[in-house]
């Protein structure tokens, strides 16, 4: 039987409360790692991948010998830093003379491994070695917009997966309205075959066109590189529905003192404070008194005229 912790602290509690499952998710953090061997390009790669995603990445930098992505028993070690950084992505890389300047992307659900996608790393370019207007470095943590080229994303089983698997690394947090005006870089996806995806870093420079849109200008700023798809791995049925789950409402905000029944429906109560008639000061000069003292008065002459009619017929 495993042992259950509870947390005694309310720091742990606060915590345990910001790892649990939500309705809108937080933005996803990555865990960068090396892998037994790593080349001075992967290093490089690793490190500005890193620099991309600062403001919601961490990076090991010691070599880990028992994370063996794609085999059994591999994985355990990934999974535990995982869980230890509450990270949900994860790139990986490793150097070997039959798999050369290696990346690893992939997901997670519920710490565990969800997908991967391996990927080999060609024709790099670093951010140095691009000359541009400095004014135009892209801020960090803006929002990026992504440009898919070719044809492969859409028919190719490969490259659906990578798409997917990018997109969720550089998107961030989700958001539902966006400023124009701090909208300054794009990553543009090229599918120059089948296996291959060409991947580069453009800022976005605005500049007028006579209309409310204005025209659009990309100057590459890197990095910049080949993608080789080696190998990937779909997650199973079950996970897949399981990760996917979502509700139809939202839950609704709980309205104090209000209560509904199935037979009386909507009820709430209402507080009223002490009256304090006692304590009320009586006047003379009321508006609802005159208008009795005039009716009176109307009702005693009316009486009155009444009687002289008498009198006079009697007379």
């Amino acid at each position: 039987m495993l042992k259950l912790k509870t947390p005694k602290t309310h720091r742990a509690k606060r915590e345990i409360e910001k790892r649990a499952p939500k309705f809108v998710e937080n933005g996803k953090k990555t865990l960068i790692l090396h892998g037994t061997k790593t080349s001075g390009v992967l290093n490089t790669v690793l490190t500005q991948i890193y620099h991309l995603k600062r403001d919601n990445a961490v990076k090991y930098t010691k070599k880990n010998e028992n994370i063996r992505p794609f085999e059994s028993g591999g994985e355990t070690s990934l999974e535990f830093f995982s869980l230890k950084t509450d990270c949900s992505l994860f790139v990986f890389g490793s150097h070997s003379k039959k798999r050369p300047n290696n990346l690893v992307l992939g997901r997670m659900f519920d710490h565990h491994i969800y997908d991967l996608v391996e990927v080999g790393v060609e024709n790099f370019r670093p951010i140095e070695s691009f000359e541009y207007d400095k004014k135009l470095t892209p801020r960090i943590g803006s929002k990026p917009f992504f440009a898919f080229v070719g044809e492969g994303f859409e028919s190719v089983e490969e490259l659906k997966h990578l798409k997917e698997v990018l997109l969720d690394l550089f998107r961030g947090e989700v958001v539902e309205n966006l400023n124009l005006a701090g909208i300054d870089r794009v990553f543009v996806c090229t599918a120059l075959s089948s296996s291959t995806v060409f991947l580069t870093h453009c800022a976005l420079r605005l500049k007028r066109s006579g209309t409310a849109i204005p025209r659009m200008e990309l100057v590459e700023v890197g990095p910049s590189m080949d993608l080789v798809v080696r190998r990937h791995r779909l997650p199973n049925d079950s996970l897949k529905k399981e990760a996917m789950k979502t509700t139809s409402e939202q839950p609704k905000k709980k309205i104090k003192n209000v209560s509904s029944d199935v037979l009386q429906g909507k009820m709430g109560k209402i507080y009223i404070p002490d009256q304090k008639v006692g304590g009320i000061t009586l006047s003379s000069d009321v508006k609802g008194l005159k208008r009795e003292r005039r009716e009176a008065k109307k009702r005693k002459v009316g009486i009155e005229n009444e009687a002289k009619k008498r009198k006079t017929a009697a007379d």
